[in-house]
């Protein structure tokens, strides 16, 4: 009977700690979930982008355009070999062309140059003639790049030895994305780490709110007639501050620590506040769902480490695509504000990107927040400014 009685209390001990409850049977089961996430969004796919821009040469009275007959190869050649991810696109304008490879529609990009089939015929006719110089384009940061490139010297390579019956060595022209030249891996991780520092707001913006229901000081804000709105108001300034004086601290320590920051700060403080709005508003539900400190801390750890991990703040991640706005592609990492945050900084620190090219992350960045409000604001106004 002793032990029936302590087996008991032991249980209602237990019950009483939820939330760590909750954490010690959910774990595995959140982690088989988390996988899932990994491997999706490590399923290797490589898209080659191709401009022919060649105007072709004349043989035995007809016109041949070995651009196009390249292409043509490339995507054969990718058929044929098992196993080779790799996607080839055409576009007929290079401005275009560049755009879709700056937002990471391709990840590298081929320019076929005028004379490619005259210098192709000419090296069939002569021993000495000059290559064709084909131009390479894309992120020097980004391995998708290099992998992508790679392939697509193959299957020059392959064509010009096939159409000429020569292994001459090849002309190519490099030309790197914003600054990715000049990026090392330590400046291609700070933007997701300038954006990590306003993730931890997460915390400090839902203690902030929970302290208020803790310490039993919510029943005089209730009865003081404040609304949630004002509430939330009073809450937010303040993390907002917290979020600005991070994120510059963090920008400080990395440029301390070799990192070169040349743009405008303005678009950068942008995205630190739209950013910081959004936490603050996710901020909102976990505190609704929170009644105390160590609630927030333990229940604070799965947005934490999805926030971490499936953002583009630890590394880069991609998502299979759910739906399109206005040709914004709309992912399940996308779901989480801080994903369109990082595409953002990249955009303007890696790419050399202006504000009105970060329109598309400004507004998924606003719409997630709006969201996050809607459900915040309505399960804390249930659970904690109710008068009973």
């Amino acid at each position: 009977m002793k032990i029936l009685n302590v087996i008991q209390k032991s249980f209602k001990e237990q019950m009483r700690q939820f939330w760590l409850l909750l954490l010690t049977i959910s774990m595995a089961p959140f982690f088989i979930f988390v996988y899932y996430l990994i491997i999706e969004s490590s399923k290797v796919s490589y898209d080659l982008l191709v401009v022919n821009m060649d105007k072709g040469a004349q043989q035995l009275s007809r016109n041949i355009n070995h651009g196009k007959m390249l292409i043509k190869h490339t995507k054969e050649m990718q058929k044929s070999e098992i196993g080779i991810p790799l996607k080839v696109k055409t576009a007929v304008d290079r401005d275009l062309a560049i755009k879709q490879l700056k937002t990471k529609k391709a990840d590298a990009l081929i320019i076929i140059p005028v004379n490619f089939s005259q210098r192709l015929q000419e090296m069939s006719n002569t021993e000495n003639a000059i290559s064709p110089e084909v131009e390479f384009i894309g992120d020097l940061t980004n391995v998708n790049y290099m992998i992508t490139a790679i392939w697509a010297n193959e299957a020059l390579s392959e064509y010009i030895t096939e159409v000429t019956g020569k292994s001459p060595p090849l002309k190519v022209k490099e030309r790197t994305l914003g600054s990715s030249a000049k990026m090392d891996d330590f400046a291609y991780s700070v933007p997701g780490l300038l954006i990590l520092s306003i993730i931890m707001l997460m915390f400090t913006a839902a203690i902030a709110l929970v302290t208020e229901v803790e310490n039993k000081t919510m029943l005089r804000l209730k009865l003081s007639r404040l609304s949630a709105f004002e509430f939330l108001i009073g809450i937010s300034t303040v993390q907002i501050v917290v979020g600005l004086i991070s994120i510059l601290l963090t920008l400080a320590v990395a440029v301390g620590l070799g990192f070169e920051y040349s743009g405008n700060l303005l678009p950068l403080l942008l995205i630190a506040v739209l950013t910081s709005i959004s936490i603050i508003a996710f901020s909102l539900i976990l505190a609704a769902l929170t009644r105390t400190v160590n609630e927030v801390l333990i229940v604070g750890n799965f947005p934490l480490f999805l926030f971490m991990f499936f953002t583009g703040v630890a590394f880069p991640v991609k998502g299979q695509i759910l739906f399109t706005i206005f040709d914004y592609k709309m992912t399940l990492p996308g779901l989480m504000s801080p994903s369109h945050a990082v595409s953002a900084l990249q955009k303007i620190m890696i790419m050399d990107m202006g504000l009105r090219d970060i329109l598309p992350e400004i507004i998924a960045l606003l719409f997630l927040t709006l969201i996050y409000f809607i459900i915040g604001i309505w399960v804390f106004k249930k659970k904690h400014m109710r008068v009973e």
